[in-house]
């Protein structure tokens, strides 16, 4: 399994060197349209293949976050299950120190 996790790495990391040494002429990249830069002129020279792999970093980001905030409700519960599990395991405990018997009830029944 650690092989084919190396051989998809380095097939990604193959079609990256790829992908940016077929895309190395620059663009400009303008933070707003021609018709508003009058008020915030701003652009910056990069080449493609860094202005591709931001927007699908930016994207996987905003992926990551979306998810994130929509899992919320469950990570939640998930917390208040495991609280609510560790409480009702102290009951327990505290139970069985009370009665004295800290056998397990399944072989307490087999004797």
């Amino acid at each position: 399994m650690r092989y084919i996790r190396y051989a998809f790495l380095g097939a990604m990391l193959l079609a990256l060197v790829l992908i940016a040494l077929a895309n190395r002429q620059t663009v400009e990249l303008a933070l707003l349209p021609e018709q508003l830069a009058g008020f915030f002129p701003v652009s910056i020279n990069l080449p493609l293949f860094v202005v591709v792999m931001l927007s699908v970093l930016a994207g996987l980001m905003a992926g990551y976050v979306l998810e994130y905030f929509r899992e919320h409700k469950h990570r939640a519960e998930a917390s208040r299950k495991r609280r609510e599990a560790a409480k009702l395991a102290g009951e327990v405990n505290a139970l069985k120190q009370q009665s004295g018997i800290e056998e397990d009830d399944v072989l307490a029944l087999l004797k």
